[in-house]
């Protein structure tokens, strides 16, 4: 990765960790905060997050942005280092990630969305880009996602729910690079409260020149868990990737 990612004692270099794990979750309905939502196997997804973060090169503690009954986030996975936004009721994601990205030391950032349950090489694969990315599946087209399409060069050029026609998904997994993190932290404050921090990445990519590459999950499990059928879908991938092959 870039230059200023701290190093672990294989060598390779190690991205820090926002998780945005502050919002309500309403649509779910189950009444908890969505990251500790509970699988079919007994882990809440914060949890299934934080096994999958554990397999890379990642810094510990991961930065968890809580809101949302945020004491129950903390009492849940101790280990983490919470930090609040205080106005999640009325701010987005890309509110939560100006406060993720602000308690990080200087180096990459690894993000995700506290709602997504992936199979564990989608965080490598990102990790593995070694630039600004964002995990995008090119099989589905959801018209409540964020999706995006590209530029001649194959960069990420527009990235929002209205892009039209687009190429895929984002499946909420995402890094910054070091090198990149001022204009993006920068452009993080020129967007509306009730923006998603895919609008600052949008600015940055038609402002400052970000370049941002797509990072193709499509043959891998990542479910963004926002209704009760998200969340069958969710457990169903992890019993199949747990399931021996005949």
């Amino acid at each position: 990765m870039t230059d200023g990612s701290a190093a672990g004692r294989d060598g390779r270099a190690r991205a820090h960790v926002v998780v945005l794990a502050a919002g309500l979750g309403s649509r779910l309905g189950t009444g908890a905060p969505k990251a500790l939502t509970t699988l079919r196997d007994g882990r809440t997804i914060l949890r299934q997050q934080l096994d999958v973060l554990s397999r890379h090169a990642v810094v510990e503690p991961a930065v968890v942005v809580v809101g949302f009954r945020a004491d129950e986030v903390r009492a849940a996975e101790p280990a983490v280092r919470a930090v609040p936004n205080d106005r999640y009721a009325s701010t987005n994601t890309a509110r939560s990630l100006a406060i993720g990205l602000d308690a990080c030391p200087p180096g990459d950032v690894l993000w995700l969305n506290g709602d997504v349950v992936c199979h564990p090489e989608v965080v490598g694969r990102v990790l593995a880009a070694r630039t600004t990315a964002v995990a995008v599946d090119t099989a589905a087209v959801g018209e409540e996602e964020v999706k995006y399409d590209l530029d001649d060069e194959g960069w990420v050029r527009h990235l929002s729910k209205q892009v039209t026609p687009a190429l895929g998904e984002a499946v909420g997994v995402n890094l910054v690079a070091a090198a990149d993190r001022a204009v993006l932290r920068r452009r993080l404050d020129d967007v509306a409260d009730g923006d998603y921090f895919e609008r600052a990445l949008e600015l940055a990519i038609a402002r400052d020149g970000l370049r941002v590459r797509p990072v193709d999950v499509s043959d891998l499990f990542a479910v963004e868990v926002d209704f009760p059928a998200d969340l069958r879908r969710a457990d169903d991938a992890l019993a199949a990737a747990s399931t021996p092959t005949p």
